[in-house]
């Protein structure tokens, strides 16, 4: 990537936020329009076919930073005519928060006690010194590990390449996802949707599962085959499952999944725009500086993986 002492940098779509202005001159960036740039931030995560348009009419630009660490909806036409940055990493403390927090109120039972409307008998597992399985191996699943440090959980982790993350008591591949499945307490989806995670927890996972177990997904909807949580919730065949994200989504008023009581669902809110707007900004600040002296960017796209 060449060397430019103010890079050029576009914003789109025309009605992005004007702290995304505040985050590129604060990286040394000069805003400019589109024509001029050799960079852009792009800030409509969910317009794909606006995105693509957008590089159709520049395809000067050698480098785009998107805002979700999932860039799914852009995978179709990104390729190697230019570097490409998401938000992978940015949203991970959190998201793991979130996960934490959906994993406790399942497994102690708060889900029911909040619902109940009279004095219930006590119920719920730790924990504490759980055996956990975390499906993914980025930048939540890290942060998650470092907060079940404190609840002394022994952690296995499913990912795509098998190579050690801190505080990880195992690490195997996709090919070892059922037996890593078998035993869990509490079983965690972090990953990203590519072709292949869609489905990658169906009935047949559900069914090595431990009936106590809970599935926590703060990942994409899709990872889990909606149809068959349901029948694995219905009869008991799995503990329950916390849901940050749902397939279809948004949850359909009246699907199954809202009134079944060990199910919790929240509406995608592990990163609310609140949290969401600081940790970005930074993310964007430091890349444009990045992008000024020549350095490595940060959260590269990796476009044949997926993610």
């Amino acid at each position: 990537m060449p060397m430019t002492k103010e890079p050029r940098i576009a914003i789109a779509p025309a009605t992005s936020p004007e702290w995304v202005n505040q985050a590129v001159i604060a990286g040394g960036g000069v805003i400019v329009e589109p024509a001029h740039a050799t960079a852009a931030v792009w800030t409509a995560a969910r317009d794909s076919q606006g995105l693509q348009n957008f590089l159709t009419d520049n395809p000067h630009l050698e480098w785009m930073q998107v805002p979700f660490a999932g860039v799914e909806n852009f995978i179709p036409f990104m390729d190697d005519s230019r570097t490409w940055t998401c938000g992978k990493g940015v949203y991970a403390e959190p998201v793991a928060e979130m996960a934490v927090s959906l994993a406790l109120a399942g497994m102690r039972n708060v889900g029911n006690y909040a619902r109940a409307t009279e004095w219930t008998p006590p119920a719920g597992r730790n924990l504490l010194d759980a055996n956990v399985t975390i499906i993914g191996g980025g930048g939540i699943t890290e942060s998650l590990i470092r907060i079940l440090a404190s609840f002394r959980c022994k952690v296995t982790v499913v990912r795509r390449n098998v190579e050690h993350i801190e505080g990880a008591d195992t690490v195997v591949g996709p090919e070892n996802l059922v037996d890593a499945l078998v035993g869990a307490d509490a079983v965690f989806l972090t990953l990203a949707l590519t072709p292949d995670t869609i489905g990658i927890i169906g009935r047949p996972e559900f069914e090595v599962m431990e009936p106590h177990a809970w599935i926590i997904n703060v990942a994409r909807g899709a990872h889990i085959v909606t149809d068959d949580l349901v029948w694995a919730l219905q009869n008991g065949v799995i503990g329950g499952a916390g849901l940050d994200v749902t397939d279809p989504e948004p949850l359909p008023t009246g699907h199954p999944l809202w009134t079944l009581p060990n199910c919790i669902i929240s509406p995608h809110v592990g990163n609310t725009p609140e949290m969401a707007i600081p940790l970005l900004s930074a993310r964007i600040t430091e890349n444009v500086r990045r992008y000024s002296v020549g350095e490595e960017l940060i959260g590269l796209v990796d476009i044949r993986a997926g993610y």
